[in-house]
């Protein structure tokens, strides 16, 4: 593995996923459905049972083992122990698409999370780390974060973070049978964060 099993923040421990999350995602993804459905894909939004969500989990491991996509799990830290928030995630890219790492010139950072844990600075706090963590990656020219236009508060986090705005594209929807969408690419550059970290 590329990336470390584990990142700590002030107020998040993060871990790729594990067959054994299965259990307190599935009442996150019950209730967030219609929070969540709408902006990420159904493979990750959709309730499902935890043995599915196991086989789910499972599967975004190995590809976390094998430096195909890493998705952390976000978990609080807190005087109450841990309690799963949602998860931040980094994808390699082309240009074009998600490619294997060993294709990629570039990274895209992915997130979401539960609703009643929206507005407190969690994805702001993880997305940093990932960023810092991208920097490290020498392979990795750049940042990208893609929005669904209309999802102002997920816009509102690579505009906190210092990205630019890099264009605005026509994608299909994540939602089966909706009109395509106005996707936002946002773009940080990473080698002024390794100029800063020498």
């Amino acid at each position: 593995m590329r990336l470390p099993p584990e990142i700590r923040t002030d107020r998040l421990v993060l871990r790729p996923w594990r067959e054994q999350d299965a259990a307190a995602l599935c009442p996150i993804l019950e209730t967030n459905f219609d929070h969540l459905g709408p902006w990420i894909p159904a493979r990750v939004s959709t309730p499902a049972p935890v043995p599915e969500l196991e086989r789910r989990l499972a599967g975004f491991a190995s590809d976390f083992a094998g430096d195909r996509e890493w998705r952390y799990a976000l978990h609080s830290r807190d005087d109450e122990g841990e309690q799963l928030l949602g998860e931040a995630a980094l994808f390699p890219r082309s240009a074009t698409q998600r490619v294997p790492f060993s294709e990629a010139d570039r990274v895209e950072l992915g997130y979401w999370i539960r609703r009643d844990a929206t507005g407190q600075g969690f994805i702001g706090e993880a997305s940093r780390a990932l960023v810092a963590l991208a920097a490290s990656i020498g392979e990795f020219s750049c940042v990208e974060i893609r929005c669904d236009a209309r999802n102002a508060p997920s816009a509102a986090i690579p505009r906190r973070l210092g990205f630019g705005l890099a264009r605005t594209i026509e994608s299909p929807s994540v939602t089966p049978d909706a009109p395509a969408v106005q996707l936002q690419v946002w773009s940080l550059e990473l080698a002024s964060l390794r100029d800063a970290a020498r």
